[in-house]
């Protein structure tokens, strides 16, 4: 019997308790739940009332713990509305499409007059083909004679919706009742359907906050360290953040292991520089977790590697993503810079893109001037070039996109990497910021990044 597979779409803008308890319910009938929030729609202009990147992190938020139910974040990657001929196209492979649907959509069915078939794009094709899985809506009678040939109804009566939370946000109106506390967090932390333009950073605190400890107990003054935390850590599923003990190194990996769990991360320095980690002695001087600290939700690069057989593997990074020859022959790589070739023959070891938050590491070595870390840009940094003369790095704009491209792959290969993870040998990396990835850093209120950037440029 083929696997069933509900797709369960919409804008989820934003997703509350109402949505979660229809994605739990279709998890106890179906044996896997995908949900698909989705990219901008002409027909609905406010999904773009929020950036992508927030409504994803909201999405995580909400569904992410729920079993049986995996949140599918291309939409916002891509930056479009998938529609549901295509979501069929997509997922037949895998088993038995079942598209999740309001009762209201199948109003006139009997007459062909229904929404689904009268606007979907191949509606009425869908109409006798699919399976539908139909959500009992208040106001909305169903009638047997408006039912397509395929179709489950799902005996579930929500009240709720992301229209009656946008606007109690609006007015300031608590909406406890309405998402789950996280999700209220979150959204008040960074002014989500408030401000006109959300904020990146926030003040407040860590105060009585249960975390997850992630931490290399091997290395004395990681254990030593941890000392001071000991004993107030919870397993992963309790936690309401992630608190690293480590150098740089290991807050990558804990980045690259749990930013989907959407929790913020706290990290205590126990290497050398420790950009992204706060430094034990601001840590030590007060209670822990502290109660004063500062959030920063820092954005993530998107990058395809195509590799020597032409396939395409896509990627998220924190910090940093590069080429680099693979034999002692210099690499020739062009670039292109949204479209435009900008360097036609890049002499070189290689070349790397970097975020703001990346400049301080691999970018800063190649001889880049690091960035603050909420400076609105990404770096493209070449490493000992030798053509063209002169050219070191650009500084690129958030809707940037970028191809790094190996000229002679055959003669001159090249490797890739992600936040030193190896990728193997590729042809080319398709680079930009990311629309749905970031992770949430947390800062001690002392903690003075600028001061650390400073340091760096002028080799305090």
């Amino acid at each position: 019997m083929p696997k069933r597979i509900a797709i369960f779409g919409g804008s989820f803008n934003p997703p509350g308790n109402h949505h979660a308890a229809i994605a739990a319910r279709l998890a106890q009938e179906f044996d896997e739940v995908r949900v698909i929030p989705c990219g901008p729609r002409p027909d609905k202009p406010t999904t773009d009332s929020v950036p992508a990147v927030y409504r994803a992190a909201l999405a995580d938020i909400v569904f992410g713990g729920l079993a049986g139910v995996t949140v599918d974040l291309s939409d916002f990657e891509q930056d479009t509305f998938t529609r549901n001929y295509e979501l069929q196209t997509r997922f037949a492979p895998l088993g038995e499409v079942w598209h999740v649907v309001g009762a209201d959509l199948l109003v006139g069915g009997a007459r062909g007059e229904s929404l689904i078939q009268r606007t979907w794009k191949h509606g009425a094709e869908l109409w006798q083909q699919a399976h539908f899985a139909v959500l009992k809506r208040p106001g909305y009678q169903l009638n047997d004679g408006d039912l397509p040939p395929h179709v489950q109804i799902i005996e579930l009566l929500v009240e709720g919706s992301s229209t009656e939370i946008r606007d109690a946000l609006s007015r300031g109106v608590p909406v406890g009742n309405l998402v789950p506390p996280r999700a209220q967090a979150y959204m008040a932390r960074y002014g989500l359907y408030r401000a006109p333009v959300p904020g990146n950073w926030a003040r407040g605190t860590l105060e009585g906050a249960q975390f997850f400890l992630q931490a290399d107990t091997a290395i004395p003054k990681v254990r030593d360290l941890c000392s001071a935390v000991d004993g107030k850590h919870v397993a992963m599923q309790d936690a309401e953040f992630i608190s690293v003990i480590g150098g740089d190194g290991a807050m990558l990996r804990s980045i690259r292991e749990h930013w989907r769990a959407r929790l913020p991360f706290f990290g205590i320095n126990a290497g050398h520089l420790g950009f992204l980690l706060n430094a034990p002695e601001q840590v030590q001087a007060h209670s822990f977790p502290p109660s004063d600290v500062i959030f920063r939700q820092m954005p993530m690069l998107f990058l395809e590697f195509e590799d020597e057989d032409g396939q395409r593997h896509s990627a998220h990074g924190f910090n940093d993503a590069w080429l680099e020859r693979a034999t002692s022959q210099s690499a020739w790589l062009e670039i292109t810079v949204n479209n435009v070739p900008r360097i036609p023959k890049l002499v070189c070891d290689g070349a790397l893109v970097a975020t703001a938050a990346g400049s301080t590491a691999y970018a800063r070595s190649m001889g880049a001037a690091p960035l603050l870390a909420d400076t609105p840009a990404w770096l493209l940094v070449g490493s000992n070039v030798l053509q063209p003369a002169h050219w070191r790095s650009a500084l690129l704009s958030p809707d940037t996109t970028v191809e790094i491209r190996n000229i002679d792959p055959l003669h001159r290969p090249v490797q890739a990497y992600v936040d030193g993870l190896s990728r193997g040998r590729v042809v080319a990396l398709h680079a930009r910021m990311s629309r749905a990835a970031a992770a949430e850093l947390v800062f001690c209120a002392s903690h003075d990044m600028a001061e650390k950037i400073a340091a760096i440029q002028f080799g305090a």
